[in-house]
């Protein structure tokens, strides 16, 4: 999993690049999808990559892209409100300037998954980078076995992606559930985890990404070692406390790594051994 760094300003790598935003699109209460383009020059990434996003006189905050990385003319990223710096993005409107850095960080290994199944499990808004490799993976869909998508969030109206689930049905197998369900909801009621009580996996050449809330990933790896998948075929994005994002900070780091240099993508093997890595 190689880092893929942008080019930035060699006298300082802070400055950021301006970019518009094109579209605002409300994925749930506190969730929004916001798409952007550079004001000059295309916009290069993989899969489960990050950016710094600035809201001038606030501050900036990283968010791993959710679009397609085959897309050079827009990227997107979906954000939810839980601070001063994602309230002040969410305040801002289409054609509204942004400062962008990055992008940063390690990516999904898509090359180990030719010829093989995929299995990938997110939770609330962490199923955001997984997004863009669900795109990824489908842009190519001929290069990849059977692809399952196992998804859940707290309730029915907290699900983001909702106009997505359908299409990408056409390609991969989408399995969606709720830890709480209301009236409107007729599919599976539970955490995601009690997904694998009903989804047949074969560990068997079968490479696993996981994303969302630090519990949730402890979990959800803990079942998929359980199935039988070797260590360092389960890749989990690690988004938790980054910063800076380039590893300057300090503030991200978990054992001998700092998650924005080297990652935000690892595998369980690199990171089984270091204390509460969630």
């Amino acid at each position: 999993m190689a880092a893929v760094g942008a080019e930035t300003k060699a006298e300082n790598p802070y400055v950021p690049k301006l970019a518009e935003i094109l579209k605002v699109k409300e994925e749930s209460p506190d969730v929004k999808t916001f798409t952007f383009k550079l004001k000059e020059g295309e916009f290069r990434f993989k899969a489960g990559q990050f950016v710094e996003v600035s809201v001038f006189g606030v501050g900036e905050a990283p968010f791993t892209l959710s679009s397609s990385p085959f897309d050079t003319e827009k990227f997107e990223v979906s954000i939810m409100r839980v601070g001063s710096v994602t309230s002040a993005i969410h305040r801002k409107k289409e054609g509204d300037v942004v400062g962008i850095r990055g992008p940063y960080g390690t990516h999904f290994p898509l090359e180990k998954c030719e010829g093989k199944n995929v299995t990938i499990v997110g939770g609330g808004i962490g199923i955001a980078p997984l997004r863009s490799l669900i795109y990824a993976l489908i842009h190519e869909r001929e290069k990849y076995g059977n692809i399952k998508v196992l998804y859940g969030a707290r309730e029915p109206r907290l699900i983001v992606y909702k106009d997505l689930w359908d299409e990408f049905k056409k390609h991969v197998e989408v399995y969606l559930t709720v830890d709480f369900a209301d009236e409107t909801w007729k599919g599976h009621v539970g955490v995601v985890t009690t997904l694998f009580d009903v989804v047949e996996i074969n560990p068997k050449d079968n490479m696993a990404f996981v994303c969302g809330p630090p519990i949730m990933i402890k979990f959800v790896t803990q079942k998929l070692l359980e199935l039988g998948f070797a260590p360092e075929n389960i890749h989990l994005s690690l988004e938790r406390m980054m910063k800076c994002g380039i590893g300057k900070c300090g503030h991200c780091n978990i054992g001998k790594y700092y998650v924005c240099r080297d990652g935000a993508v690892f595998t369980y093997d690199m990171i089984k051994d270091i204390p509460n890595p969630f």
